[in-house]
């Protein structure tokens, strides 16, 4: 069967028990409202909820991109130079020893309550699994092949560009897989922190006013934000390096 009916089958699953429990259960709307009100909550109020959803998906995605654009250089440089490396990756490692809501109150007050903080609070929750993949995966590269390319007579450029930019590929992508889905919610912290729009903003808008119905609406839709990003990473996958073993094993085998 294809692979997109194994995931429809699972979500009809976990919404087929999740209205039977609230059924056998009589669990109160107010704790647990059934998969059918939230479902027609969303379809009544999609184009408020189409308002915020637009700004969350901007500060995710700038966050997103902002972590590519710092972090793959940034790993290049390291496993480039052994000073850089041994300048830089105790910063690295410093910088993830303390929760990032801790530092999103103090990204306000230096850059205000506009869209920036939010940014780069999702870039600052996103960009550490891309440095770290794309040094593991540049450094994983076998010594036969490194010793192959240098008896060719190949420079420290051509080394970078021919044998460790693509051996690392793969790596980066697993990096981006998890910094999609962290972006995702360094977004959400930032607008818990201060804001009058966004995802986050109206979790603790129902939140204070025990909406449970506006709660779970915003959290499903966050859900399915983060799935379609997260797919979007694949399918750019399976577009750039098509030649990786995790990719050809997905496809479908031709039968006999």
């Amino acid at each position: 069967m294809p692979a997109w009916l194994y995931t429809i089958g699972t979500i009809a699953g976990v919404v087929f028990l999740w209205h039977l429990a609230v059924v056998e259960f009589v669990i109160p709307p107010y704790l647990l409202p059934p998969p059918a009100a939230i479902a027609g909550y969303i379809g009544l109020k999609w184009q408020f909820l189409i308002q915020h959803v637009w700004f969350t998906i901007y500060e995710t995605i700038s966050g997103f991109l902002l972590s590519i654009v710092i972090g793959i250089p940034l790993a290049i440089l390291i496993v480039w130079s052994r000073i850089m490396d041994r300048i830089i990756t105790p910063f690295l490692v410093l910088s993830q020893t303390f929760p990032k809501v801790a530092i999103a109150p103090l990204l306000i007050i230096w850059f205000g309550l506009g869209i920036l903080p939010k940014i780069l609070v999702s870039f600052l929750v996103a960009f550490f699994p891309i440095v770290i993949e794309g040094i593991t995966g540049m450094r994983s590269v076998e010594t036969e092949m490194m010793e192959l390319i240098q008896s060719m007579q190949a420079n420290q450029f051509q080394i970078f560009w021919k044998i460790r930019l693509p051996h690392s590929l793969p790596y980066v992508f697993g990096g981006l897989k998890v910094a999609i889905a962290f972006a995702i919610v360094g977004a959400v912290v930032g607008e818990w922190v201060g804001a009058n729009q966004g995802l986050g903003y109206l979790l603790l808008w129902a939140n204070a006013n025990l909406d449970t119905q506006m709660l779970f609406s915003v959290l499903i839709v966050l859900m399915a934000i983060g799935v379609i990003l997260y797919y979007l990473i694949v399918w750019l996958e399976h577009l750039i390096i098509p030649w990786h073993v995790s990719i050809r094993e997905t496809r479908p085998r031709p039968t006999i």
